[in-house]
């Protein structure tokens, strides 16, 4: 029996006359784990010094404190348990003053109906523990928003992926200027620029930090499905909506909501996006109930927003809305100067991932062709290429302009760069083509020689041993079988 009570929820019972006391015990020792005192100061000792209970019900009238104030002093000592007072109904007006300031939950009039009773203390426990979890939920979060802060700080240090060029200095003295505020921020630039990245920094460095930041691809969902993504669903919504969904908007509420590629979104969506800019509230897909919320809306394009307005293909009053704060990021061809410092960036990066620390740096040539290179993928082509060098790179300590010679296929046409993958393709996968590749036409010009194919390739031959039968090649060459 004890063991079971111990699973009831906790309810603190206060009240001066014991025949009242021992009447909430026979009728709700089944329902509650009851805790009785029977004074405020009684009452004050246990919730210092005990469990925290899930709800503190008190009588009004007590000679030494009233209800009321037993309650005030309860909310310094345990703030989340839940507060009710039992009055009779001449005290009730008096009472609403402190249910107004939030001492107190509720008031149950006397003579009280014990079924009732038994829902009110209920609802009242269900809020407890909604409290409890939610509290629970943002720690979670608070947890995993240091987590990702902190990666950000190791993963980019901005000054250095700044460079020399002032391109990108520019940029983020916009962010530092619009981070404290709560204004909508509009981040515009080619693809693979980073604008997920200065997202991220606005975020982290606004007092919204400790809170979510929710992401939203806008291209990537069809319209009917953005929906319910963006303002979630109710149940029977639509087919396959069994129960009630929160959107984006819900689980980035307190936080930010960065909305990426706002350009493709339909009119309709558009329509209701500006409603939500305007009046911070929203009802779910399929429901009628208005849900508020407070969110930094951010977000990015790569398309000219302003030629749209004008061809009637983006409302011109969302787009104003949006563009409170354009933060703008330059093309990866026009800030040349920040090519190198990027590029030793993502060696260290990938040279530590892969285990090749031997590699510290670029030649001059491989630095040369990496400046020359137009770079129609940004930032983000060129991790991607120096990813790929890393793996093809030999065992000297630099990365040579020969480990770089697949950059053109970024500028050739026909059915050979059809048939290769881009500089932007999807790794690992084309990664391990792209070594495969490299390791077949060696041995091919080689007429077989490994040893002259290893010369060609800048590895020793055991290098090349491993990566033959890495890639399923040993046979296909005649390598040695494996010893032991």
């Amino acid at each position: 029996m004890a063991a079971q009570e111990s699973k009831l929820p906790r309810v603190l019972v206060v009240d001066d006359e014991p025949d009242q006391l021992e009447v909430f015990r026979l009728n709700f020792r089944k329902d509650f784990s009851l805790q009785l005192a029977g004074s405020g100061a009684e009452a004050l000792d246990l919730l210092g010094t005990g469990p925290e209970p899930a709800v503190l019900l008190t009588d009004q009238r007590m000679p030494g404190m009233s209800g009321v104030e037993l309650l005030e002093r309860a909310k310094e000592i345990r703030p989340d348990t839940v507060r009710m007072v039992v009055t009779a109904y001449k005290d009730a007006e008096s009472i609403l003053e402190a249910v107004n300031r939030g001492d107190v939950y509720r008031y149950v009039v006397k003579p009280w109906d014990t079924n009732e009773l038994r829902m009110t203390i209920g609802n009242a426990v269900e809020r407890y523990r909604l409290v409890k979890e939610n509290q629970r939920l943002l720690r979670q979060l608070q947890a995993v928003n240091q987590y990702l802060q902190t990666e950000i700080q190791q993963e980019y240090d901005y000054e250095d992926i700044v460079g020399r060029d002032g391109g990108l200095r520019e940029t983020f003295a916009s962010v530092e200027k619009v981070a404290p505020t709560r204004s909508t921020v509009l981040i515009r630039g080619e693809t693979g620029t980073g604008k997920e990245l200065v997202a991220r920094a606005i975020h982290y460095t606004s007092p919204r930090a400790g809170k979510p930041l929710v992401k939203v691809n806008c291209a990537a969902l069809p319209e009917t499905l953005l929906e319910s993504e963006l303002f979630g669903h109710e149940r029977g919504a639509f087919t396959g909506a069994e129960r009630r969904k929160p959107g984006r908007f819900e689980l980035a509420d307190g936080g930010t909501l960065f909305l990426d590629e706002i350009g493709d979104i339909s009119p309709a969506m558009q329509v209701r996006l500006l409603r939500v800019l305007q009046e911070r509230e929203f009802e779910r897909v399929g429901g009628t109930e208005t849900v508020k919320v407070d969110v930094r809306l951010i977000a990015a394009t790569h398309r000219d927003l302003e030629a749209m307005v004008k061809r009637g293909d983006f409302r011109e009053d969302l787009y104003f809305r949006l563009t409170v704060i354009p933060i703008e990021i330059p093309p990866l061809r026009k800030r040349k100067a920040d090519i190198p410092e990027l590029a030793r960036f993502f060696l260290r990066r990938h040279a530590k991932e892969a285990g090749r620390l031997h590699l510290e740096d670029f030649s001059a040539d491989a630095i040369s062709r990496l400046v020359s290179y137009p770079w129609p993928g940004n930032v983000r082509e060129l991790e991607n290429v120096v990813e790929r060098a890393v793996i093809l790179a030999g065992d000297g300590s630099r990365v040579e302009a020969s480990d770089l010679r697949f950059l053109d296929l970024g500028a050739r046409r026909g059915p050979e760069l059809e048939e290769a993958p881009s500089a932007s393709a999807p790794l690992p996968r084309a990664l391990e083509k792209i070594e495969r590749d490299e390791l077949v036409r060696a041995m091919e010009e080689a007429g077989g020689s490994k040893a002259a194919a290893a010369r060609a390739l800048g590895i020793n031959r055991s290098t090349l041993y491993y990566r033959l039968r890495k890639h399923g090649l040993a046979e296909r060459y005649g390598l040695p079988p494996e010893s032991g």
